[in-house]
């Protein structure tokens, strides 16, 4: 999610990083199939990372500090973040730069309770960094949430699992077929995920995005909403309407928007989705 505070990593306060940025146009995620990561692009004290938002309000309970990361393998059809496909759009930095950043507003997040989250892209792309990251995190005392599209969940170990207070896992369909239309990828990793975070007992916030057209298929949704009912850990559910506020990014990059015409979900249709989670007993945003 992006907001008015989300700003790229080497904004003026930052600029000290820009020495650390590398050439890695040959590390660029090319294709949506790359599943496999090279160890390259594995690093243990060092990643990428897009931009980040100091006073993010819909990335996690409280004012958080969100940390967006480069690299991800899903080609969404309705993504307003293409930018952070590739590696190569984020600056890279250690874990201790990123600490030394969130530092900043660390005595706040913890009075508020805030926290951070780290969001993309997809953040298992960088599964290591991650990792490391979230575990100094958790030694300053701060709640980390982690959002993710659920399809690297084996790259999640089982220390990262109870690490993370917080999951924000993103189901874009029920049925597989569509879920490759709209993504390139299956979402059996996905659901398998779902149920690796429910039978560990890991809290989690499920993130469903509404596309008039694309995702609005109320026999999916009700499937969907049946699945996550069924999911012993949800603590809720958040229908996002789809916007074009993205849009412009796929043109600066040269990218096919099939998506321009589409108009965003009128509220009838919104309170339409969101009832059918609500009848599950789920609760609904």
């Amino acid at each position: 999610m992006s907001g008015p505070h989300r700003k790229p990593l080497d904004a003026p306060h930052l600029a000290h990083l820009a020495s650390h940025r590398h050439d890695i146009q040959h590390h660029a995620l090319e294709t949506p199939a790359v599943r496999t990561l090279a160890p390259a692009l594995r690093h243990t004290h060092s990643g990428y990372v897009h931009s980040i938002e100091t006073a993010a309000t819909l990335d996690g309970p409280g004012i958080r500090f969100a940390a967006f990361l480069s690299g991800c393998h899903f080609r969404c059809l309705y993504c307003h973040n293409p930018d952070t496909w590739k590696l190569k759009h984020g600056l890279h930095v250690t874990v201790d730069d990123l600490m030394a950043e969130v530092e900043r507003y660390a005595e706040f997040l913890i009075r508020y309770e805030g926290g951070v989250t780290l969001s993309g892209g997809e953040v298992m792309v960088q599964d290591r960094f991650v990792e490391t990251l979230v575990r100094r995190l958790k030694a300053r005392g701060l709640h980390v949430a982690l959002d993710t599209n659920g399809y690297l969940g084996d790259h999640v170990t089982e220390e990262l699992l109870e690490d993370v207070d917080l999951w924000l896992l993103d189901l874009k369909a029920f049925d597989d077929a569509r879920h490759r239309r709209l993504t390139g990828q299956s979402n059996a990793p996905v659901l398998n995920f779902a149920r690796r975070l429910s039978e560990a007992g890991r809290p989690m916030w499920i993130r469903f995005v509404l596309v008039p057209g694309l995702t609005d298929d109320l026999g999916d949704i009700a499937r969907l909403a049946a699945f996550t009912a069924g999911l012993a850990t949800v603590e809720r559910v958040e229908v996002l309407p789809f916007h074009q506020l993205g849009a412009f990014k796929w043109a600066e990059l040269g990218l096919d928007y099939t998506l321009a015409e589409t108009p965003a979900p009128e509220e009838a249709q919104i309170g339409e989705v969101r009832a059918a989670f609500a009848q599950h007993g789920l609760k609904v945003y």
